[in-house]
């Protein structure tokens, strides 16, 4: 987490249980909601690799800071594009017309997260952590700069991750989208000094949500013949 190793391994451990929790629940109710309740569980293994990030950088220790740290862009990167669109798709009815456009952000959000992440690999330089007003800043080269402005990567990100969710069919599924989009919004409005840490924190909190969303069966209202 953005505000130092001790909060980030508490946080990414209470994220991890309570994914656990939810992925019981999951099985419990209807086992179309476990993509979904693994959310938490992915946010939470992030958070963990960040207080990994934060023992390398205050050891000064460039191996693990480095391999911490692609290992938290993995997550930004990779996961979540490809997990957001994924996990919808299965929870979706399996007549929903939606299917087919997740399952299209789902790929989308594959192919655009191994052009952002897999590079980093063969260019260890590109990733350079600095703590900057007590938080973690990603100050990386990322491939897609040889060929669009950083702000289309970011907005082509933002829509890959935050699309899937407004074309659910299920309302709480929508909100939880609401609540990605304010994590946004606060990240623009007072957290750009550290905004890849700051939003994978905040939206990682959002990932809560979803929790509420399995413990009380949400989804039910617009498809009760699926979820009883």
């Amino acid at each position: 987490m953005c505000f130092s190793e001790p909060v980030s391994f508490a946080v990414g451990g209470a994220l991890i249980v309570g994914g656990a929790f939810a992925g019981w629940k999951a099985f419990e109710i209807n086992k179309r909601y476990f993509p979904v309740s693994q959310m938490p569980t992915l946010a939470g293994l992030q958070q963990l690799t960040e207080g990994h990030v934060w023992m390398g950088v205050n050891n000064a220790d460039l191996s693990m800071t480095w391999w911490a740290a692609m290992g938290f862009i993995f997550f930004s990167w990779l996961i979540w594009p490809l997990w957001i669109p994924f996990s919808i798709y299965f929870l979706e009815p399996p007549a929903s017309r939606r299917k087919l456009p997740l399952l299209g952000f789902a790929l989308a959000g594959l192919v655009f997260g191994l052009i952002l992440f897999v590079p980093h690999l063969f260019h260890p330089d590109w990733i350079n952590v600095t703590i900057n007003q007590r938080s973690l800043a990603y100050e990386d080269t990322m491939f897609l700069d040889y060929l669009i402005p950083r702000w289309l990567t970011y907005a082509i990100y933002l829509i890959l991750i935050i699309a899937p969710t407004m074309i659910s069919t299920y309302l709480h599924i929508r909100l939880f989208g609401l609540t990605l989009i304010m994590v946004t919004a606060v990240v623009v409005a007072f957290l750009t000094f550290a905004y890849i840490s700051f939003f994978c924190f905040l939206a990682g909190l959002g990932t809560l949500h979803l929790i509420y969303i399995i413990i009380w069966n949400k989804c039910c209202r617009e498809c009760p013949e699926l979820f009883r």
